[in-house]
């Protein structure tokens, strides 16, 4: 498996002051605020990989494409377990 980049790697240009300030605020942060930041990351994750599907398959519905999104997020083998076959486009 391949090693992911580390925060600094991603950031090479963030002042290491600010990183130091961004994670100093989020550690402090009461859980219902963490959690409305990552409820606001999930949703943005899915749109994106939603446009990314609908890039894929241009002609698919709705329904194809959350059965597509499914897939992605909770594996082939689980999706079909749960929402049945994949919609072939």
């Amino acid at each position: 498996m391949a090693r992911l980049a580390t925060w600094r790697e991603l950031h090479p240009e963030e002042d290491p002051r600010v990183e130091a300030m961004q994670f100093a605020r989020f550690g402090s942060a009461p859980a219902w605020e963490k959690m409305k930041i990552f409820t606001g990351l999930t949703k943005v994750a899915r749109r994106l990989a939603l446009l990314g599907l609908r890039n894929r398959y241009p002609e698919a519905t709705e329904q194809e494409l959350r059965r597509h999104l499914a897939s992605l997020l909770l594996g082939p083998e689980l999706a079909e377990r749960v929402y049945g076959p994949s919609m072939r486009c």
